[in-house]
């Protein structure tokens, strides 16, 4: 066991610090304070951190640290902390650690028997969370889902049931191939995809996975994925619902979802067509 009294400890620390996801005046106070007066700043990639260091005239010196030498910078940190050096370490946006490196180094840290402090800012996916208008908890905070197609597509179908709203980052270049498989393996469910976040250009688009599946491929920018979870609630138990095609669409209605919608995922459960459902629904 261990007890950490983090603003107590006369010990180097490790400090990780969250860095602006887009827009350099959302940084806060403490961490800059922080990145002033540690030793140190371990960095994903030294071309970004410096760009936010020369925007608020910070002068610590800098070194890398990213997925590719950890065996060589995770010593390094080691050693500065063992001379009695504190380290920040940053990513290139938002929180280390979170889609981006930082757990290898923290965690030999904490093995090590140094503090390891964590200074707030700016995440992605927190703030595509709150402006989805989907329920923002509980939420599954995914990440990247795997870049092959056949491993991402496992990965959705393991995802299918689960209740919790989903949180995904995706590329623009891999988002229409990722809505594509989403449809399949969820169905037609609510979403919002927010692009370039706290950025000039930035844009909330909140549909269906279909509508959203439309537009995809003229897409640009850093995207967040906040998907609704499954709202069925015999999905994945072996019961299926009892009443009429009529009934179940009405059901899923009374829980929020627009006609079109509840049709077209009655369709997919019960292996009908849309258009026999829309029928049956409309001549109730």
């Amino acid at each position: 066991m261990q007890r950490q009294k983090s603003f107590e400890t006369t010990q180097p620390t490790l400090y990780l610090v969250a860095t602006p996801i887009g827009n350099l005046s959302e940084i806060t106070p403490r961490a800059l304070e922080v990145l002033k007066s540690v030793d140190i700043i371990a960095a994903e990639d030294t071309r970004v951190t410096v760009k936010l260091l020369n925007h608020y005239d910070i002068h610590t010196p800098l070194m890398s640290h990213h997925e590719h030498n950890l065996q060589k910078a995770i010593p390094k940190v080691l050693g500065l902390l063992a001379e009695g050096q504190s380290v920040a370490q940053v990513s290139d946006a938002g929180y280390p650690a979170i889609s981006d490196p930082g757990y290898e180094l923290a965690q030999a840290v904490m093995q090590a028997g140094y503090p390891v402090v964590p200074v707030s800012g700016p995440n992605a996916a927190l703030d595509a969370l709150i402006v989805s208008g989907i329920a923002p908890q509980p939420f599954l905070f995914y990440g990247f889902l795997s870049h092959q197609d056949k491993k991402k597509k496992k990965e959705l179908e393991e995802l299918k049931r689960e209740r919790a709203t989903m949180v995904f980052y995706e590329a623009p270049h891999r988002i229409t191939k990722t809505l594509s498989l989403m449809m399949d393996a969820f169905g037609d469910r609510r979403m919002a995809l927010c692009r370039e976040l706290t950025k000039k250009h930035e844009e909330i688009i909140r549909g269906t996975i279909s509508e959203i599946q439309e537009i995809a491929g003229e897409l640009k920018g850093e995207m967040v994925l906040v998907v609704e979870g499954s709202q069925d609630e015999d999905e994945g138990t072996g019961i299926t619902f009892e009443g009429t095609p009529a009934e179940h669409v009405q059901s899923y209605i009374d829980k929020g979802m627009s006609a079109k919608d509840a049709i077209k995922e009655v369709a997919r459960l019960r292996g009908l067509s849309k258009n026999q459902v829309y029928k049956e629904f409309h001549e109730s």
